[in-house]
This record gives structure tokens, sequence and C-alpha cells, in this order.
């Protein structure tokens, strides 16, 4: 399935837009001038990990601190012990789309 985001101008350079895929949802983030789609839901206990702070590549769960990378979903510190998933992202038409 294939989710439609927005324009790319509706996420600002460092900005991440949270969208709903039916009962998922994801953060996309532009950091760089590329685009990166993350599962808002912290691993550790099911919490909008993509309202936490954003450094570098990294999202911090706003709940208990655990870290993620934005790129690839990998568990970077604890309390978390497992990944999420990441997703794939096209900009076709400058229109972003991510695949889920």
């Amino acid at each position: 399935m294939e989710v439609h985001v927005g324009p790319e101008g509706d996420i600002a350079e460092g900005g991440v837009k949270i969208v709903q895929a039916g009962s998922l949802f994801l953060g996309v983030y532009r950091i760089d001038g590329a685009f990166y789609a993350l599962e808002d839901r912290c691993s550790h206990d099911d919490g909008p990990l993509c309202e936490g702070d954003r450094e570098g590549f990294d999202v911090v769960c706003p709940r208990h601190g655990a870290r993620f990378d934005i790129r690839t979903g990998a568990v970077l510190s604890l309390p978390a012990t497992e990944d999420v998933e990441a997703f794939p992202v096209e900009v076709r038409d400058g229109q972003v789309y991510v695949r889920v």
C-alpha cells in the first residue's frame, strides 16, 4: 500500500509530519533534504515516538527516553529493546509517498 503524505514543501527541513495509514501512524521526516518514514510507536510502551525530540538522525521517545535511528528504525538505547519499522519514501512530481 502507498500513502500520499502531501507536497514535499509541507515538511520543513528538520521537521516531521505525522500521517495515518489505516491503523498505523507514521512520522515522515525531512533531514538534509531527504525524506524518511518511521513507525510512530515506541517499541517500549507503544507511546507516540515521533513526538519526541530529534537529534541528528535519532529520535528520542518523549516518555522514557529510548532512542531510535530515523533511517532504519533501529533501537539505539534502553529502555526499548526492539526496533521499530522504517518505511521507504519516494518523491514524485513534488509529492511525497510512503510505501507501507
